[in-house]
């Protein structure tokens, strides 16, 4: 008898661990793809130039105290995730270029849970964020316009991702700004909002 109460409760922490695991990545964990093509990039700096209005259309509905609403239990709110979201763009654009000027440089981590605890993540409307996200990503994309095939194969050395060509780097982004912003639309789905 206790081996069942046992099991039950084993299956019942796997199945709260896959809800969570859910609400956290709702688009799933990113995998790099690998060996890309000139198509396959293209392809990809077309859907780069999408992300900053596909962050808006979801946010820019929502009221003031929607925008307060954690995306998960225990997780971050939207405003804070779209603050995030912009930290880690010129993050990622500062990163993107070093490699592209340097040979292979060294880019230390920072601490994202630390940072959207900051007055500027509070303190700031989102509106803000949304802004300088669009004026990034289309300033990044016109660098990403003019690169060269071989550009791609450049490395920098995350802190905390190891060695990355710049390919797996606009992958990155992309998965991570797609990734953050469905976790705002299944928190409107699930509120129905």
């Amino acid at each position: 008898m206790n081996n069942n109460k046992g099991a039950v409760s084993e299956m019942n922490d796997n199945v709260e661990e896959q809800e969570l695991e859910l609400l956290k990545y709702p688009i799933g964990r990113f995998a790099a793809k690998g060996s890309r093509t000139a198509e396959v990039r293209e392809e990809s700096i077309a859907v780069f130039k999408q992300l900053a209005e596909e962050l808006r259309a979801a946010v820019e509905p929502l009221t003031a105290e929607q925008q307060q609403t954690p995306y998960r239990p225990g997780g971050w709110t939207v405003v804070q995730v779209v603050h995030h979201l912009a930290d880690t763009g010129m993050y990622a654009y500062l990163r993107f270029k070093r490699g592209l000027t340097e040979e292979a440089p060294l880019v230390p981590s920072y601490r994202q849970d630390l940072w959207a605890e900051q007055s500027d993540y509070s303190g700031e409307p989102v509106e803000s964020s949304l802004q300088l996200i669009g004026l990034l990503n289309r300033r990044f994309a016109t660098l990403l316009d003019s690169l060269k095939p071989e550009d791609y194969d450049r490395t920098f050395v995350s802190g905390g991702l190891g060695e990355m060509t710049l390919d797996t780097a606009l992958e990155r982004y992309i998965w991570h700004s797609r990734h953050h912003t469905a976790q705002i639309t299944a928190l409107i789905r699930r509120s129905g909002w």
